[in-house]
């Protein structure tokens, strides 16, 4: 798996073991300094050898289509919310937020690399709206559970119980 860091810096981080193995420490020495493991600081030294070089790689994979700026745009496009951009209702969906990927930015992404944008890069979490009857009548609740809910909850006290079914015919 690849380290975290830009090629750039990942390069750094090579040369700096390399830079230090000279000065004359061990391999595990330069790997806890560099946080790394011993068989990379072993394979960059190989490489130095070898391929006379430890340079920069691009990442690996499709580039983004949309640069970090363009993402902190986004964000501030979605925290207008879903009716400044046309919607009925203020609740955005990944499927929403791909159309105003779309028209902002003139890039044309599948709703669920949406969602993920949504998730790892932005921070966003799927919910669902609460549905509450309009009819809803907040006192009456609140009412119910003072003083019916208790008093229910009691029930009888002692005696006998409410219902018997055996399966024993010898008690029927």
């Amino acid at each position: 798996m690849r380290p975290t860091g830009s090629a750039e810096e990942l390069e750094r981080r090579r040369r700096r073991a390399m830079a230090l193995l000279e000065q004359g420490h061990s391999q595990a020495e330069v790997a806890r300094m560099v946080g790394s493991s011993t068989s990379s600081v072993c394979r960059w030294r190989k490489m130095v050898r070898r391929r006379g070089g430890l340079a920069a790689r691009p990442h690996p994979g499709r580039p983004r289509l949309l640069t970090a700026a363009q993402h902190r745009q986004f964000a501030r496009e979605l925290a207008k919310g879903a009716t400044a951009h046309g919607w009925p209702n203020d609740l955005w969906t990944a499927a929403r937020a791909a159309v105003v990927i779309r028209r902002r930015f003139g890039v044309s992404y599948h709703v669920e690399h949406v969602r993920h944008i949504l998730k790892d890069r932005l921070g966003w979490s799927s919910q669902r709206p609460e549905r509450r009857a309009r009819e809803r009548d907040e006192a009456g609740i609140e009412r119910f559970k003072r003083e019916e809910f208790p008093r229910i909850k009691r029930g009888r006290r002692g005696g006998a119980s409410t219902s018997y079914c055996s399966t024993n015919p010898a008690f029927s």
